[in-house]
């Protein structure tokens, strides 16, 4: 039988799939296991243990300075980034959409510009983003807005 033919069944399809990530997951092991042995204070490859000890300390224990669970507080700003850039791109495309489609003009006038507009992978506008936003809170959202909007 040609390997083209061959089709495994259900089970057979979730082993393979492991394989990978647990060779990888092996491999990450080994050297982690082999840097930290030379190097105890490494931080390239932390062993499975230094990892768990700073979640520990991200989930569980208050920043000296700010008082506040670091994981916790970051989730929630991001969160708060994420809906906030997803609202504007909801309303804004609602907003195109409707122009464009009800009126031939309005579609005629900026349908290819908009078209041109939708091709251009928004990591691509990253650096102009950061240039003309800075790195605080707007450029964060912008680039949500300019990498969804146009999708």
């Amino acid at each position: 039988m040609r390997w083209v033919n061959i089709k495994p069944n259900r089970r057979t399809a979730v082993l393979l799939g492991t394989l990978p990530l647990l060779v990888a997951l092996i491999g990450y092991l080994i050297a982690s296991a082999t840097r930290h042995a030379a190097n105890a204070s490494d931080k390239v490859l932390p062993t499975p243990a230094a990892m768990a000890d700073a979640m520990r300390g991200l989930l569980f224990e208050a920043d000296p300075l700010s008082g506040r669970i670091i994981f916790w507080a970051d989730t929630a700003a991001s969160l708060e980034r994420l809906f906030l850039g997803l609202g504007i791109c909801a309303l804004s495309a609602l907003l195109v959409g409707m122009v464009l489609g009800v009126l031939p003009a309005a579609r005629a006038t900026f349908g290819a510009f908009v078209t041109t507009i939708a091709v251009i992978p928004p990591i691509a506008l990253l650096p102009i983003l950061f240039i003309a936003f800075g790195l605080g809170e707007t450029a964060k959202v912008a680039l949500i807005v300019i990498g969804v909007a146009p999708s």
